[in-house]
């Protein structure tokens, strides 16, 4: 990194972002021909919903509506949410207190971490984890601790471990099930017990559900909120993202604690006048519209997660089903687990076009898995398992090739929470 850049105190705190290798890579790939097979951003490849599209153009252009919008969110789109939530999960909400439209659930974490948090103020966040749940929080002057990622009776004697030995005392619990990037669901058994801890060392719970609507097994996945209490102390992200497959649009919203979007909105209200008016409408038509779309959704990524297993599996490369997101969380072959996840990546892409998200990228305790994102479709990812396949065949013959092995002191993300 350019050294003028690392003088400034934030970005000191902040690691080389790991992704960008695989995708300088990646680029180089691609400029000299290669058809690269990208399984590696979680940026979803289907179109919105149609309906959702003809709002968009017919609002814009519409008188008044360039002009600058509303920080929190237009009344109707906050009302839309708040009826999504009393559908879904049978939580009540009261759209002027408890709900903020945010740019996208990512920026609403970002500045929920601004608002909250004071230098050296310590908080837990689950490792694996979404790179923002630790870095906003790092960006603001906070301090992380790691706890473990999955949903079970056992992460609750670590949690009391990192209060006990945190010093400060932490402020905030982080969490995100359906799981980025392990695919982890939690159940409203966990959740009471999660709220009744957070209660107990009054923490703050901020929870991301920005993968609510992908699920392929079983009972959709609860919201934290469906807790008796929980509101006292949550606040709960979710996203137009990968439900309408609207990323590139930045709509999302925050819910939950009256005094917490408070702080949020005033937050907000310094940095942004809000998203663009036909966007926060066509989204309002979006919660408030047919769901067919989302039924369509939950489909495709189901027929891809198949396809993936089923391929993949006959390469030679066994891949644990998710029960929910876009995502597979993959252990690294045996035979390449030493090379750690950002040299496999670069490997994979090297030796068969295909690119994947190296664990390490979102945490330490990631770096024997790879995320594998279902953002191609079936006969692309049956593609890619052909291509792993020749890959691993050949591969007594080729790995004399490869870069020496790291060692844990140059990895990139060592010091990352």
């Amino acid at each position: 990194m350019d050294n003028a850049m690392t003088d400034f105190h934030r970005i000191k705190r902040l690691p080389p972002y790991v992704f960008e290798q695989v995708n300088r890579i990646k680029a180089a790939a691609r400029a000299n021909g290669a058809d690269i097979i990208d399984l590696g951003m979680g940026n979803p490849d289907l179109d919105a919903p149609k309906h959702v599209i003809a709002k968009l153009c017919e609002t814009a252009g519409r008188p008044r509506t360039d002009r600058y919008s509303a920080s929190k969110g237009i009344a109707g789109l906050r009302r839309a949410q708040a009826g999504y939530y009393q559908r879904r999960f049978g939580v009540s909400l009261n759209p002027d207190t408890q709900v903020v439209a945010t740019l996208g659930s990512k920026e609403g974490f970002a500045n929920m971490a601004q608002a909250i948090t004071a230098p050296g103020d310590v908080v837990l966040v689950p490792n694996p984890s979404y790179p923002i749940h630790a870095f906003g929080f790092l960006m603001a002057g906070g301090v992380i601790r790691s706890v473990p990622a999955e949903p079970t009776p056992a992460m609750f004697p670590a949690l009391e471990r990192a209060m006990q030995h945190s010093i400060p005392k932490p402020v905030a619990l982080v969490v995100c099930y359906p799981s980025n990037p392990t695919a982890y669901v939690a159940g409203l058994d966990f959740y009471k017990d999660l709220v009744a801890f957070a209660k107990k060392h009054e923490l703050i719970l901020l929870s991301d559900l920005a993968y609510a609507e992908v699920y392929f097994d079983g009972e959709p996945p609860p919201s934290v909120l469906q807790v008796p209490g929980a509101i006292d102390c949550t606040v709960e992200f979710t996203s137009l993202s990968k439900t309408y497959s609207m990323a590139g649009w930045r709509m999302g919203f925050a819910v939950g604690n009256q005094r917490l979007l408070a702080a949020l909105t005033r937050v907000k209200s310094y940095l942004d006048y809000g998203a663009f008016t036909p966007i926060q409408v066509a989204a309002t038509a979006a919660l408030n519209g047919p769901d067919d779309c989302i039924h369509e959704m939950r489909s495709i990524y189901r027929k891809r997660r198949d396809a993936l297993v089923d391929s993949f599996g006959k390469a030679g490369w066994k891949i644990p089903a998710p029960a929910a997101s876009m995502f597979a969380w993959v252990p690294i072959p045996e035979k390449f687990r030493e090379l750690g996840s950002l040299e496999f990546s670069k490997l994979l892409l090297e030796k068969s076009d295909v690119a994947v998200a190296p664990g390490i990228g979102f945490g330490e305790h990631g770096d024997e898995y790879v995320r594998i994102a279902l953002v191609e479709n079936e006969q692309r990812i049956r593609q890619a398992a052909r291509n792993i396949r020749r890959f691993f065949d050949g591969a007594d013959k080729t790995l004399h090739n490869v870069v020496p092995i790291t060692t844990p002191t140059e990895n990139p993300m060592a010091k990352a929470g």
